[in-house]
């Protein structure tokens, strides 16, 4: 596990109703405890605390330490830029309390005369593992302060040394780290505490997965992403439409390659439509596809294609011949279902429901939830792509990791609301995420668009609905 999933596991438990005033109270009692154990009770403890939520739980440590130990509090800067509410609250708690010495020290010069031969133990709760490069003051001071007892007094930091990974880091005895060992840390003992997360979140697909996908980070047109939709038939030029529509919300570019009786029916100026000659895409098409295919970022494959063997024929070429990251859906699926081979190589997501996924592999996913996600681990891992398995609880797997999404509801059966998701996990490819980031956030952001639709009409909608509900979603979820 690496230092970002920290970041998902916290967003995604919040959104579970997992509070960070109840994750900042379990690290803080965690701490607490585990000094407590090493060291005993009735000693003297400084615990140098910073603004951010490594504070925060030095906050907590402290008033737990205090029932049995004699506590000072050191705040290194101004009381008024404790940043979160769960810090500002357990800071609050601290200046209510008459046992617990405080001293805030906003300039180096206050920290430089200090004198720390009293303390038995100093916790280091200055910076957590979110700031980079070198310290600055008066943190810097603060650490340079610590370093003097080393040696002297035993020195535990939360989370991690303050400082690291630069030069200038607190010479902790061990660092009392939460959950799980992070694989950027080295260097230093660690010891892991738990602090309350359930199981759930090794596997659950949540709004943290959309906020880390819907990055942009560039300034001019082109550059938040471009996506090429091909699809479209004879038959069929809504699937197409949805697809496209729904990646519109997300990225710069949405270009559209389907045939010229499709296209006339589009009308969509957000929209960069390119149509080719006759009902269906065939051979005489691959050039402009490939073409287009060179410009963007992803390729959305298979909405409204049809099955007819001239389409058969122009997708195993493409696919043979793309070098860009595909989502395969829909009617797409069923041809590439033909030779699983021309896969080999490529970056794709495979899009399929129940039925197209037997029909892919040979075989039905039944079973509760983990037994679905084994056959979709060991499918993903043959074929070598990422599988998103559409239903209930969507399944999402890249044959190492395994991920559900909870949201959506039976609304959301009516036909068009999958090519809406193919357009939208194309869209995250586009913005340069991993496959399975894509298809996770991708069926998050879908079906929490869905139950947005539901709670307004109920579960008798469209999927169009769902597709002009995805911007709205999408600030919702930026704002948890």
């Amino acid at each position: 596990m690496k230092i970002e999933d920290v970041y998902i596991w916290d967003i995604n438990a919040k959104w579970l109703g997992i509070t960070p005033y109840q994750l900042m109270e379990n690290a803080g009692a965690g701490v607490a405890k585990t000094i407590e154990e090493k060291f005993g009770k009735n000693l003297r403890i400084a615990v140098f605390c910073g603004t951010g939520n490594n504070g925060g739980d030095g906050f907590v440590a402290a008033r737990h330490l205090s029932f049995e130990n004699d506590v000072t509090v050191f705040l290194i800067g101004d009381e008024s830029k404790i940043r979160s509410e769960e810090a500002k609250l357990n800071w609050n708690i601290l200046k209510n309390l008459d046992f617990i010495k405080i001293e805030i020290l906003k300039d180096s010069s206050q920290i430089k005369e200090l004198n720390l031969e009293e303390f038995d133990v100093i916790i280091d709760a200055l910076l957590g593992a979110g700031t980079r490069g070198e310290p600055k003051e008066p943190i810097k001071s603060a650490i340079e302060k610590i370093n003097e007892y080393a040696g002297k007094a035993k020195i535990v930091s939360i989370d991690l040394p303050s400082g690291y990974p630069s030069n200038l880091r607190v010479k902790a005895d061990f660092a009392v780290t939460f959950q799980w060992d992070k694989e950027e840390y080295s260097g230093f003992e660690r010891i892991v505490v738990k602090i309350g997360y359930p199981r759930e979140l090794y596997h659950l697909a949540g709004p943290a997965h959309v906020k880390f996908a819907f990055q942009r980070r560039g300034e001019h047109k082109g550059q938040n992403g471009k996506l090429l939709i091909i699809g479209g038939s004879e038959n069929y030029y809504g699937a197409p439409y949805l697809a496209a529509k729904s990646a519109s919300y997300l990225v710069d570019l949405v270009y559209l390659l389907t045939p010229e009786r499709v296209a006339k029916k589009i009308s969509d100026p957000n929209l960069i439509v390119r149509e080719v000659k006759g009902e269906n895409l065939s051979l005489e098409s691959i050039d402009k596809a490939l073409e287009l295919s060179e410009r963007v970022d992803a390729v959305v494959l298979g909405p409204g294609l049809g099955i007819k063997e001239e389409t058969k024929d122009f997708v195993k070429e493409f696919v043979k011949r793309v070098s860009k990251p595909l989502v395969i859906d829909a009617d797409g699926l069923k041809i590439v279902s033909e030779n699983l081979d021309i896969l080999k190589g490529k970056e794709f997501v495979l899009t399929p429901h129940a039925g197209e996924f037997k029909t892919l592999f040979g075989v039905k996913p039944e079973g509760g939830l983990r037994e679905k996600a084994k056959i979709v681990i060991e499918k993903a891992r043959e074929i070598g792509g990422v599988v998103l398995l559409k239903g209930k609880y969507d399944i999402i797997s890249d044959g190492e990791v395994w991920l559900y999404n909870k949201t959506g509801n039976r609304g959301m059966t009516t036909g068009g609301t999958g090519d809406v998701l193919a357009g939208t996990v194309g869209a995250f490819l586009a913005l340069k995420n991993s496959l399975l980031r894509s298809a996770a956030a991708g069926a998050f952001l879908v079906g929490f668009a869905g139950d947005l639709v539901a709670q307004e009409k109920g579960e008798s909608f469209v999927a169009s609905d769902v597709a002009e509900k995805i911007p709205i979603a999408l600030k919702k979820i930026l704002e948890m």
